[in-house]
């Protein structure tokens, strides 16, 4: 049997961690963009701890961290806000962000569909 066609072997049922490269990010983001906040999302059944974190423009970006306590003291740390997304919910703003992003990758699609 071919190898593409052969099933792959079921993962061992643990959740990946957060790791430098996701706290780098995370650090990068925040020290690179105006008016962070960020909003800690809980652990839940198919992923671990994620902090979001959201520009004031929206642009935003997600990634696991090791814990709820760790995700605030990053937060801190880096001098921005931090809340519990399940308590506050997300900003208007990134959600604008998302809209905004759909709109220009519907338009780019059109595009590339007309240059055929």
């Amino acid at each position: 049997m071919a190898r593409w066609l052969r099933r792959k072997k079921a993962k061992s049922g643990r959740l990946r961690e957060a790791d430098r490269a996701d706290l780098a990010h995370l650090e990068e983001f925040a020290r690179s963009r105006r008016g962070v906040e960020g909003f800690v999302e809980p652990k839940t059944a198919v992923t671990e701890t994620t902090l979001v974190l959201v520009a004031v423009d929206g642009e935003w970006t997600r990634r696991r961290v090791p814990g709820p306590r760790y995700a605030h003291d990053f937060a801190n740390r880096l001098g921005i806000p931090s809340y519990d997304a399940a308590v506050v919910g997300y900003p208007q703003r990134m959600r604008e962000w998302n809209a905004r992003r759909a709109q220009e990758q519907r338009l780019a699609d059109r595009r590339r569909l007309e240059d055929r």
